[in-house]
């Protein structure tokens, strides 16, 4: 069946998962769920301490078995140690098909790749795949299909009931004996627990692994006593120096720079750029410059940020100390200026992962959004985004918050160079689509800048500006003019992921590679 994008979702895994195809952003939002519910033991009325002395006596407590779900968080980023730590000994005690449900996977768990050769991992369902284990998927090494899920798609599947956890593993800087974990205050600080706080509330069973036990009570905590089964002592959670990756990074790169310059311009001299204005950054150079570049306009505008969203960096922080951002809503820190940050002022507060991007509530920041800035691997004539498969067709990226903020903002910015080693950016045809192009409203390039015709109002508020405006048409033909069209990737029949929209419908599917 072919969805509403064109793109063509076998009829055998829409009978297996009980899914519908993408039919647009708004297709479920209006509908009506009953949220899940975990299945709770009550703890004895004498406050024992529920700490365990090891990982396997954890394992043993919560009954694993062969064939479980489990629910981990990626605020360590490349620095994460928690997947590895308990997957290893899942693997000693010879548990087997294991699904693992993370929030992002990256280089730092490419161990995970030998368990699921040897069919410990049998499934990943992720909202990010980088390194071997995005190499392992797109070779189908899996047993059963990976699913793709942006943030809020992820945080909703969990709350629906399409994914039900059985331990949710909660990697936390500081906890105490009966549960109560926070994200500062220990050795492994990582700013925020957003991402856990869905997984804490909905999964059987719930463990926090912390490097730094303290007394009792440990608030105001992000993860309630009340969730959490057990606490396990480890050496080490996590290198927070490792939170900043090569993806989310400050930029000294002169095309990267004058990309920012057009976006910030873009914002500027929108309708939308006034007092009080919503804004969120994602990762790459040229998205994180926007937001040092937007403070002289600022100033001079007497302009201020009403509340941030997003990966926190320093560059937004220094702004809120100097009085152009009002909030700072946390679902994620991104350097540790931010981690320091978010201990010291009040203005700057951690929010839950539904609160920020999940479709089906009945609110979450996103959908307050004026403006948000995002990258893109691939973006296509229908301004369809992929940022998930490479050129070479293997899963080595993460949707993020890309669908989220693109559908939620009212003015939704790409920015991405038009060539890449010689790879188009800008084509006919994205292979894998991540963010549905009717959600995507301007693509900046390092050539020009397309607007989407569906927004008539900004092709209105730019047609006399100065910014080289032209149509996506005219930059995939320069893009093409320069390279030449792209040979078609061999890919086999068998698929290897499925890719979700936010609100569950299947957008893609992503197939073995052809070796």
């Amino acid at each position: 069946m072919r969805n509403s994008l064109g793109r063509e979702i076998p009829d055998e895994w829409l009978r297996k998962t009980g899914k519908e195809v993408y039919r647009g952003p708004s297709f479920r939002c209006e509908s009506s769920y009953r949220k899940a519910a975990p299945t709770v033991r009550s703890a004895r009325l004498d406050g024992h301490s529920k700490v365990v002395d090891s990982i396997r006596s954890v394992l043993e407590k919560c009954g694993v078995h062969d064939g479980m779900y489990f629910g981990f968080h990626h605020h360590f980023r490349d620095g994460d140690y928690v997947i590895n730590l308990v997957m290893k000994e899942v693997a000693a005690m010879g548990v087997r098909d294991i699904t693992i449900c993370a929030s992002s996977m990256g280089t730092a768990h490419d161990y995970i790749d030998e368990l699921i050769e040897q069919g410990v991992v049998s499934s990943i369902q992720s909202s990010g795949v980088r390194g071997r284990i995005g190499e392992a998927i797109s070779y189908g090494k899996l047993k059963r299909p990976a699913v793709i899920r942006s943030h809020g798609g992820r945080v909703r599947a969990i709350e629906e009931g399409d994914i039900h956890l059985d331990i949710a593993f909660v990697g936390a800087p500081t906890c105490d004996e009966y549960g109560n974990a926070r994200p500062v205050g220990g050795k492994s600080d990582c700013g925020v627990l957003s991402y856990s706080m869905a997984d804490a509330r909905y999964a059987d069973k719930v463990v926090v692994l912390t490097d730094c036990l303290v007394l009792f009570p440990n608030v105001p905590a992000s993860i309630s006593m009340t969730d959490v089964d057990y606490v396990c002592v480890v050496d080490e959670i996590g290198d927070p120096k490792k939170i900043v990756s090569n993806v989310i990074r400050e930029t000294k790169d002169v095309r990267e720079l004058m990309m920012a310059d057009y976006c910030a311009r873009i914002i500027t001299e929108s309708p939308y750029f006034r007092d009080g204005f919503s804004f969120q950054t994602g990762g790459g150079g040229a998205a994180l410059a926007v937001t040092k570049l937007l403070r002289r306009p600022m100033e001079e505008s007497g302009v201020s940020i009403g509340f941030a969203i997003g990966g926190i960096m320093k560059a937004m922080c220094d702004m809120m100390d100097d009085g152009l951002v009002k909030k700072i809503v946390d679902a994620q820190v991104f350097d540790s200026f931010a981690i320091e940050h978010i201990k010291r002022n009040p203005n700057h507060v951690e929010i839950s992962t539904s609160e920020y991007a999940n479709p089906m509530n009945k609110g979450a920041y996103v959908n307050r959004l004026d403006f948000v800035i995002l990258g893109a691997l691939e973006v296509d004539v229908d301004f369809n985004v992929n940022v998930i498969t490479g050129s070479d067709g293997i899963v080595r990226g993460a949707p993020g918050g890309h669908p989220d903020t693109a559908a939620g903002a009212r003015c939704s910015i790409i920015v991405a160079p038009l060539i890449r080693g010689r790879i188009p950016t800008v084509c006919d045809r994205v292979l894998t689509v991540t963010t549905p192009g009717e959600t995507v409203d301007v693509v900046v390039t390092d050539y020009g800048i397309a607007i989407n015709p569906r927004r008539a109002d900004l092709l209105e508020a730019y047609k006399y500006s100065r910014l080289p405006i032209m149509t996506i048409e005219e930059l995939r033909d320069i893009a093409y003019g320069i390279t030449g069209r792209p040979d078609p990737i061999p890919f086999e029949d068998e698929v290897v992921a499925l890719v979700e929209y936010r609100d569950g419908t299947i957008l893609d599917v992503i197939r073995k590679i052809k070796e």
